[in-house]
């Protein structure tokens, strides 16, 4: 089972960028996906953006398309979101994922859901500032 841990969450005031990474405790397999979630009190989980790990491909919701993006380093296991000029409504808790299944499919973007996710991380809380 995989394990996945996030991290550089924090307050930032409104404009700033930030970088969040996601460690896995394996290295994540040529047919998986990784998957960024984000998710605020009382609202269900919301899908921002994935990679696939074969070739790097990847897909991200309309939302936040302009402003976030996705990179990964192979030799640590690890993937990146990077968010760029943060609005207050994008404080929430983030969440990396994989979804092991995502080569088969051949679109990141028909599994663009949390039900197609099968180990998640904890999160890591951002607050954006105004």
């Amino acid at each position: 089972q995989v394990e996945l841990v996030e991290s550089g969450g924090g307050l930032v005031q409104a404009g700033a960028s930030l970088r969040l990474s996601c460690a896995a405790s394996e290295p994540t397999d040529s047919t998986s996906a990784m998957g960024w979630f984000r998710q605020t009190a009382g609202k269900e989980r919301e899908f921002l953006g994935s990679i696939y790990w074969g070739d790097g491909a990847t897909y991200f919701a309309d939302s936040v398309k302009d402003r976030f993006s996705i990179s990964r380093d192979d030799a640590k296991n690890t993937v990146y979101l990077h968010m760029n000029t943060l609005r207050p409504e994008d404080t929430a808790v983030y969440f990396c994922a994989v979804d092991r299944l995502a080569y088969y499919s051949g679109s990141l973007q028909l599994r663009a859901a949390p039900r197609f996710y099968t180990y998640w991380g904890r999160g890591t809380l951002v607050t954006v500032s105004s």
